[in-house]
């Protein structure tokens, strides 16, 4: 499968978990892929077997970073025309204990990176005529987290603005969509389930069951799941797929 060849995406977070599952779809349907993150090291040994996927240290929260990173990027390897915004930091405090650094770092990175990446690849996408634009959200983008203010709050509000870029696009060719995962077998969930058992005193398994009890279908999710249904949207057929929060958590939201 090779419907993707002569594209160029950028996934930032695309070093582990989500962000690497969906770099290899697309790369796997003949895409070049940016793959960014903080961590060159991280970058290059998962890029090392992959030729079509492109290591780049970028901080998603620094305008002149994203700006240095994308111009890198766009020499390298041409016009950026599929953007995948999943950079992303994932932690619990309810509103009592969210302190403003804390409010402000969740956003920073989860929902002002994204404003500034997915800003710097219309360019691209404008110019082409052409582009696919994916935010990835989550459930608690649309329903909420207990326990979860700061980064719910985060979420939603990258929702509405994949939903306003495509009221402002509409009748192009450029889409712009969200995936909403539940929660998926990631270095993440790894994390969560020692904080978890932390600050509860539950055992491992106990705080994992905490986590699956919240997927309808009461498992993980793999990180491939995501990657098809990134790469999904930007294949031929899903032209029509606009502003669209698409839920995957093994059933109704």
């Amino acid at each position: 499968m090779a419907e993707l060849t002569g594209k160029h995406a950028l996934v930032t977070g695309g070093g582990t978990g989500i962000g690497l599952a969906i770099a290899q779809a697309l790369a796997d349907a003949g895409a070049e892929v940016t793959i960014t993150g903080r961590r060159i090291e991280v970058l290059e040994q998962v890029a090392q077997d992959n030729p079509r996927l492109h290591p780049l240290v970028m901080d998603v929260t620094n305008e002149a970073s994203v700006k240095a990173g994308f111009e890198t990027a766009r020499a390298a390897n041409g016009p950026i025309t599929i953007h995948v915004a999943n950079a992303g930091i994932a932690e619990g405090r309810t509103v009592p204990k969210t302190s403003l650094d804390f409010w402000r770092r969740t956003m920073a990175t989860n929902l002002d990176g994204a404003f500034l990446t997915m800003r710097a690849a219309l360019e691209d996408m404008e110019a082409a005529g052409w582009g696919r634009m994916i935010a990835i959200s989550s459930i608690a983008g649309v329903r909420g987290l207990k326990g979860g203010a700061a980064y719910s709050a985060s979420k939603h509000g990258l929702i509405g603005l994949i939903r306003a870029m495509s009221e402002d696009y509409m009748r192009s060719h450029l889409t712009f969509n969200a995936i909403c995962p539940g929660y998926v077998d990631t270095p993440i969930v790894s994390r969560n389930i020692d904080i978890i058992a932390d600050k509860t005193g539950a055992s491992a398994d106990e705080a994992l069951k905490m986590m699956t009890s919240q997927n309808r279908h009461k498992r993980l999710i793999a990180p491939a799941e995501i990657g098809a249904a990134a790469l999904w949207l930007c294949l031929p057929g899903s032209d029509s797929v606009n502003g669209q929060t698409i839920e995957i958590s093994g059933g109704q939201v």
